[in-house]
């Protein structure tokens, strides 16, 4: 597997823009800083919205109490680089690099740990696991980001994948049409095209990532026939309320992306100060429903710590004890979970 070549912006390189980075390498000893030029060209000035989620935060540092791995994924890999949490999905990572590494990622712990994408080997054994096991239908191809690798290795996994008879649906989940718009090509739209029904869910935070480069890249992308989804994080200060949202899902909509999900934020250490609290979120459905197109209008969800799975979350729909919320999982189990 290979790589495509994306034009990096360093922490020396970086500099020039903004005088001086706070505690920039003493954070990025722990967790790593890398952000391509078509996503830091956004930044508008200090602290706004795109520098929030791409610059490093001496409050990452500060998050010791949240769990590295809070979702279990580690538990749940019966091989490695393969997540088998439901019963009829798999989630294969194949990349371990993305043009941005954002600093909320649910995968913090894994920043830095190599860039190498899934190697033969392994790719070979995930590959048995999903034909030993037809209930799977439905492989996510995730990371890192999956368009990370070039044109000839993703088609290699998508081929391979579809001649595994019982998996119906390949999903591509990456965040280039925001953080690497020109990855988007039309080459890259033929050879997926190939792979139907494939679909891609994308990864849009706020309105300001909605720009004419990754308007094209939506583009190419829904007239080559694939439906195209979003997956929203919920994060303080930047896009924690109703009119950031609605004008996020409104604008997505004119993309031909459908809002799928509003996460959220993971427990994931390092983010603590991304959290907002589930009232908030619950605030922002409440704006949403009935002030935009039904279409607009996302799930929010909870995925739960230990693997639980992800919960749906509706306004004025869910027992609270004190801060403590009990959700029920899609298998009916009854999980507490600790509210701000």
């Amino acid at each position: 597997m290979r790589y495509i070549k994306s034009p990096q912006i360093t922490p020396n390189k970086i500099s020039h823009i903004f005088e001086e980075l706070v505690g920039l390498p003493s954070v990025t000893a722990v967790y790593p800083f890398r952000v391509s030029p078509s996503y830091a060209g956004l930044i508008q000035k200090q602290g706004d919205a795109i520098w929030r989620q791409c610059i490093p935060d001496v409050r990452e540092l500060e998050d010791t109490e949240q769990c590295a791995d809070p979702l279990a994924e580690t538990a749940l890999s019966p091989v490695p680089g393969l997540i088998h949490r439901y019963p009829d999905r798999v989630v294969l990572l194949v990349s371990n690099r993305c043009p941005v590494y954002c600093r909320f990622c649910m995968r913090k712990r894994h920043v830095g740990e190599g860039d190498a994408p899934l190697d033969t080997f392994a790719l070979e054994r995930a590959f048995e696991y999903i034909s030993a096991h037809p209930a799977i239908r439905d492989v996510i191809l995730s990371g890192g980001d999956p368009l990370m690798l070039e044109d000839e290795s993703l088609g290699f996994i998508l081929r391979r994948l579809r001649a595994i008879r019982h998996v119906s649906i390949i999903r591509i989940g990456t965040r280039m049409p925001v953080t690497l718009p020109e990855r988007i090509t039309p080459e890259l739209c033929t050879l997926l095209k190939l792979f139907h029904p494939l679909y891609v869910n994308t990864h849009f935070n706020h309105p300001d990532e909605i720009t004419l480069l990754s308007v094209r890249a939506c583009n190419l992308l829904a007239d080559a026939g694939i439906p195209l989804g979003n997956q929203t994080v919920l994060l303080r200060d930047v896009n924690d309320s109703v009119e950031t949202m609605k004008e996020l899902v409104i604008g997505l909509l004119s993309l031909r992306v459908k809002p799928y999900y509003i996460h959220q934020m993971d427990l994931v250490r390092g983010t603590g100060h991304f959290r907002t609290s589930v009232s908030t979120g619950l605030e922002i459905i409440r704006g949403l429903r009935g002030h935009v197109s039904g279409l607009a209008v996302p799930q929010y969800v909870i995925d739960l710590p230990n693997g639980k799975g992800k919960v749906p979350i509706l306004p004025d729909i869910c027992e609270r004890k004190g801060n403590v919320l009990i959700l029920r999982t899609y298998l009916g189990e009854l999980v507490p979970y600790l509210d701000l």
